[in-house]
């Protein structure tokens, strides 16, 4: 990082609330943090802002969490997802703007740079994904078959990592763990980032950090597509949790928006007549889902909620099994779609 660069994440820092509510004004301040939905500005209290503390180093404020993503970063983090901005000049030219302060005189004659190899996070998200292998006799077909689900292993969406890198919040040195890689794609299959599960050791369970998952990439509108969709679609938050519905009817046609924040912006496909939301029972959760229904209603999809008896489907399939999540699902779904997916 250059020193101008340290030294803007400094200024910003400074006026961390000052950029909190010019580039996520949905948000509000509560005690020493902004809170809000997440990156995109959506009302909620997923993401928190720091606006206390240091200006750097271990508890600076300007850092921010998304504790429904575990995603994480600095104010230009927060600067580029709401601009849209892509280069790293240009994103440092937005800072000096929303700060007033001058931008620099370039010389008349660009200076030749050495070409890089393509970057970025979508980039990166595509080499780990390419770097990872199937699911099937991995630790990453343990960790799910350890919460009753066996369909893992057939699915291209998903495969395992045995050294993904790993590193806390505020620490310096990453750590190699096994994870579980989930393919974040758009409506013409093309990869726009992963989703990170870091396991333990044996397979029996995520990895003991504090923070356990993780995504890269660009999330908002795209999914991972776990099975392939037709004119009907179910779509809820987690990766264990809708493959728990596929446990209970196989063949489902089910997405996973990996947070409450995605659900709400998932893109629809084109010719979808029937939109199934699996909610988790938290309030997020609801308010994700009247997001969606609202969006569908508007073009014509026809909605309906599969609402779980405990946390979400995941924790109904691990206490009741799979024969009673079928039954229980079967009281939520339309007529209209009972031979197709009850058959």
């Amino acid at each position: 990082m250059s020193v101008e660069t340290e030294e803007l994440l400094r200024a910003l820092a400074q006026d961390a609330e000052g950029v909190c509510r010019h580039y996520l004004p949905a948000g509000r301040r509560e005690g020493s943090y902004w809170m809000v939905g997440d990156l995109q500005n959506t009302a909620g209290r997923s993401l928190f802002v720091r606006l206390t503390g240091p200006t750097s180093g271990p508890g600076a404020r300007g850092k921010w969490q998304d504790s429904a993503t575990s995603e994480y970063g600095d104010l230009l983090d927060i600067i580029r997802a709401r601009t849209g901005i892509t280069r790293f000049p240009e994103l440092l030219e937005e800072a000096r703007a929303h700060l007033g302060r001058p931008q620099p005189v370039l010389p008349d004659v660009p200076v030749p740079k050495k070409a890089k190899a393509p970057g970025g996070r979508p980039a990166a998200a595509a080499r780990l994904f390419a770097a990872s292998k199937p699911v099937a006799g991995t630790l990453a077909d343990s960790y799910l078959r350890s919460r009753g689900l066996t369909h893992g292993g057939t699915m291209s969406a998903l495969r395992f990592h045995p050294k993904c890198w790993h590193r806390e919040d505020g620490q310096t040195r990453s750590i190699p763990r096994p994870a579980l890689i989930a393919a974040v794609t758009d409506e013409a299959g093309g990869l726009k980032g992963v989703h990170r599960t870091w396991l333990a050791p044996d397979g029996q369970g995520k990895a003991d950090v504090k923070t356990q998952r993780r995504a890269m990439g660009h999330l908002l509108g795209n999914a991972v597509r776990l099975t392939p969709h037709d004119d009907i679609l179910v779509v809820g938050e987690g990766i264990e949790t809708m493959l728990s519905l596929v446990e209970a009817i196989p063949g489902l046609p089910v997405w996973a928006a990996l947070s409450s924040g995605h659900l709400g912006a998932v893109l629809l496909p084109e010719g979808l007549q029937r939109l199934y939301i699996a909610i988790d029972r938290d309030p997020a959760g609801r308010r994700a889902a009247e997001r969606l229904s609202a969006r569908a209603t508007e073009v014509g999809i026809a909605v309906r909620v599969l609402e779980p008896r405990l946390g979400d489907f995941n924790d109904d399939l691990r206490a009741n099994g799979r024969l009673a999540l079928r039954q229980h699902l079967a009281g939520q779904i339309g007529p209209e779609d009972q031979h197709r997916l009850l058959a």
